[in-house]
């Protein structure tokens, strides 16, 4: 029996239940006839016409439709395809609102693109309903109790970035059939994971509804990192363990459950293009419904504009696809209660026109958003387009993955020249990318290791990337790893190479957990995680990219555990204003010293000596800028961190008794450490090559201890 169709209203789009029926709206500009098709539990489909149409905007309200009812679109109009316009009513369209989102695409290069072999032809009119995924209406209602945004001030915050299927399919503990899910995150046994690392927010790898990749299924691979959207609403619903009707209510139960833990939930996001891909690629929604409005196109709108290597580029110059990445970020924020975005490619988002403007609407509009605008935004700051390395540059809003960061940390613990100035600036914050324009420490997201790239044991294990998995000879992925194998390439039994390998991990850990600015560990560094040297592992959705917890570094979880604990104990590590080098309230010692290993201060001339690899820096507890948010001054102990990049021991001498009478060893990255005696100034002290160790002040420059 044919539905009954009431008007409706032109907002909010997708599909709308209230409990009575569901409102259906689509936006189309060129749209010439919108069919709304319904499928039943068979996969029968009825075709409705939408007759209503507002401001573009082609709406319909369904009586009795409610959640659980599987949906698309086809859209009739202009098919000129030399000239951008793709409507094409052979074409099953999945609704770029839709909330969930149920099946994966059946590929058939007879239904989808042009024939295999680039033949550039015509589309051919094949029906792709059999073929393509169903949007899907959801129920909107959830107990949240209490729930709300965490809100963890960001110089406070330790970011894990995760995987959900990665970080769950090989856990013992977790029920097999919740492995790999939504669910299966929000399990006991990784809260008390999560929990005793001490991170406070996950930032978790692409969950908006991603479809595999053609030439990835031909080769019996799997898109794994999932930077393949078609759906900016639906949660990914092969990430359910729950079903697709309960994706949402299952997705919203992991956010609630980290809430409670005291984690806040941070979405890597990518509203830069789809899955789609360029003039060769499926219609699978944006295409088909209105193709000029939604992508960036080239040559007369025959090619698409690409500045993400994947094909496309949203059109960020549209209305409706600035509202539709509004409405989606608003929807997770409101709806599902998430605490902050990565965005990838971000500067991709800020070409208004074809340069990079950081004062492009998209940012305008975040600025004004009053629910955006109040949540963690981090902007990966660079894409793959003319001038798209943006470091530093984003508006005063944003914190930014500091690549800077990445690549003078891995340099100067490879033992690479010049490398000492540099990694001065990212130990303190970067205060030369972000201090200019009135931002704070926070402004940088530190990190060594991410998704993309080596694992921290691969990055002390391999000269070279080993991507053979991927099946594309070695030339995927980068060969500027800044990387070195310690000795030998891959798993070696060399107790030298073995221990050389631990310190440098060790180390690079612990300057990553000590530099001012927001720490971000790569999930499984901590529990010793490889991937046999693939430093590209988007494709291997298999045991190369499962975390393997049955042969967990149990010795180096704990190590990062005490480090992430010593960084929240101690504010002197996040501060949140950048050092000046000068005495602050009123005292006689800066806030920051750097030294020689000799003991001496370091000058201009240290900071160019292009060999030089080891130093010295004192940090002033006594001289925290900022109150706590009750207005008392914040005090902490004052700490000497020294560094040894060198390949050898280094002997340091400890500084004059202006800088502290009496000295302990608080760590070391050396495993051990033997007895741990204080210290006096001009004592001397040994530091392994490639290793780091913290002391902290006992007593002050003043005689007697220091008054807690």
């Amino acid at each position: 029996m044919k539905p009954e169709i009431w008007p409706g209203q032109p907002y909010p789009l997708g599909a709308s239940y209230d409990g009575v029926g569901t409102i259906f709206t689509l936006f189309s500009e060129v749209a010439e006839r919108v069919e709304l098709c319904l499928f039943d539990p068979r996969g029968g489909e009825q075709r409705l016409d939408m007759t209503e149409v507002d401001g573009y905007v082609w709406h319909a309200f369904l009586p009795g439709i409610g959640a659980g009812q599987r949906y698309g679109y086809r859209v009739r109009g202009p098919h000129h395809p030399d000239s951008g316009l793709r409507c094409d009513p052979s074409k099953l369209l999945i609704d770029p609102y839709a909330r969930a989102i149920d099946g994966e695409v059946k590929w058939d290069p007879a239904v989808y693109g042009y024939p295999l072999g680039g033949d550039d032809r015509e589309l051919s009119d094949a029906d792709s309903a059999p073929f393509t995924p169903r949007s899907v209406v959801t129920n909107p209602w959830f107990e949240w109790g209490d729930d709300r945004q965490l809100r963890i001030p960001w110089h406070e915050s330790v970011l894990y970035e995760c995987h959900v299927k990665g970080l769950t399919m090989r856990h013992p503990a977790i029920p097999q059939d919740q492995r790999g899910t939504y669910a299966g995150m929000a399990h006991p046994a990784v809260i008390e994971h999560l929990k005793r690392l001490g991170v406070t927010a996950v930032e978790l790898m692409p969950v908006h509804h991603f479809v595999q990749d053609h030439h990835l299924v031909d080769k019996g691979l799997r898109n794994y990192w999932g930077y393949n959207s078609i759906g900016f609403f639906a949660p990914h619903s092969d990430y359910s363990a729950w079903g697709v009707e309960q994706v949402v209510s299952e997705f919203k139960y992991l956010v609630k459950t980290m809430h409670e833990a005291g984690i806040e939930v941070i979405l890597d996001v990518v509203y830069n293009h789809t899955g789609e891909g360029n003039h060769l690629g499926p219609t699978l929604s944006f295409k088909g419904i209105d193709n000029p409005a939604y992508y960036r196109l080239a040559d007369g709108g025959r090619y698409y504009f690409d500045t993400t290597g994947t094909g496309n580029t949203l059109n960020m110059r549209h209305p409706h696809v600035l509202q539709l990445i509004i409405d989606s970020l608003r929807y997770w924020v409101s709806e599902m209660h998430v605490d902050g975005f990565r965005f990838d490619l971000a500067a991709s988002l800020a070409r208004q026109f074809h340069e990079v403007d950081r004062l492009s609407a998209f940012f305008d509009l975040i600025q004004v958003d009053p629910v955006v605008s109040q949540v963690k935004l981090i902007a990966e700051p660079w894409d793959l387009g003319e001038g798209g390395y943006q470091v530093g540059n984003f508006p005063t809003l944003w914190s930014e993955w500091n690549g800077r960061y990445r690549d003078t940390v891995r340099d100067y613990w490879r033992g690479h020249d010049s490398t000492m100035a540099d990694f001065a600036y990212r130990l303190t914050g970067s205060s030369d990318l972000y201090g200019r324009t009135g931002r704070r420490p926070y402004a940088s997201v530190n990190f060594v290791t991410a998704h993309d790239g080596f694992t921290l044991t691969d990055l002390v294990s391999y000269d070279h990337k080993h991507n053979e998995a991927n099946g594309e000879e070695g030339r995927d992925g980068t060969d500027d790893n800044r990387s070195w194998n310690s000795g030998a390439e891959g798993p070696s039994d060399d107790p030298a190479v073995a221990s050389i390998r631990e310190r440098r991990r060790r180390s690079l850990m612990t300057t990553l957990l000590l530099s001012q600015g927001v720490p971000m560990v790569r999930h499984g560094d901590e529990i010793g995680h490889t991937q046999d040297g693939n430093n590209n592992a988007y494709c291997q959705d298999n045991e190369i990219s499962w975390l393997d917890w049955e042969h967990a570094d149990l010795d180096f979880l704990a190590f990062c555990s005490d480090l992430v604990a010593f960084r929240k104990q101690h504010p002197v590590f996040w501060r949140r204003r950048f050092f000046e080098g000068e005495p602050i309230f009123g005292g006689e010692l800066s806030d920051i010293a750097w030294f020689r290993p000799d003991g001496e201060e370091m000058t201009d001339d240290d900071w160019h000596a292009g060999f030089a690899k080891s130093l010295a820096v004192f940090l002033n507890g006594d001289a925290l800028p900022d109150p706590d948010p009750r207005g008392r001054l914040v005090r902490d102990d004052s700490f000497l961190l020294l560094f040894n990049g060198h390949h050898e021991d280094v002997t340091f001498v400890l500084p004059g008794k202006e800088w502290g009478r009496r000295w302990v060893t608080e760590l070391t990255t050396v495993t051990d450490p033997g007895v741990r005696k204080p210290k006096s100034p001009g004592t001397k002290v040994s530091v392994a090559g490639r290793s780091v160790q913290v002391l902290r002040r006992v007593e002050h420059p003043a005689a007697g201890p220091r008054r807690k």
